[in-house]
């Protein structure tokens, strides 16, 4: 029987990949300001946002009104049932800046770095509006029964 002959022949190819500046909300919690009765003190409380950029992208993270008609950045309003409740949006814990939509005014600005950022929102009731927390308040006295 023949033998069989092996031959073995080389070469050679490239990999490559294009990244380009991209950046994702990959996560963001609800804002919730529990269950309450007569809205006499301010409400507060706070969600996050993780925000993905690729490295040295630069994003702004911006809060619209929202979707409940007469809503604005400054002041916020949300309806449950038939109560409309007035709340407010902030950049920080101190809950002074008012988050918007306008960069480099109210909104807030950072660099990517391939990992996932915490933003946090604060908000307030009676006042209220990638990780970072949001701040949030409710105000007291705005129409709820």
């Amino acid at each position: 029987m023949p033998s069989a002959l092996a031959a073995t022949a080389t070469g050679s190819f490239q990999s490559r990949i294009t990244i380009q500046a991209e950046c994702k909300v990959q996560s963001a919690t609800n804002l919730d300001f529990g269950t309450y009765g007569v809205l006499d003190v301010n409400r507060d409380a706070t969600s996050t946002i993780g925000v993905q950029c690729t490295n040295t992208t630069p994003y702004n993270i911006q809060l619209n009104a929202g979707s409940t008609a007469g809503g604005t950045v400054a002041t916020r309003l949300m309806v449950n049932g038939g109560a409309t409740v007035a709340y407010q949006m902030y950049r920080d814990a101190g809950r002074t800046q008012n988050w918007g939509i306008t960069n480099g005014t109210d909104t807030v600005a950072g660099t990517g770095n391939g990992a996932i950022q915490s933003i946090t929102v604060d908000a307030g009731s009676g006042a209220v509006h990638g990780h970072r927390d949001h701040h949030r308040r409710v105000l007291n006295g705005s129409g709820a029964p």
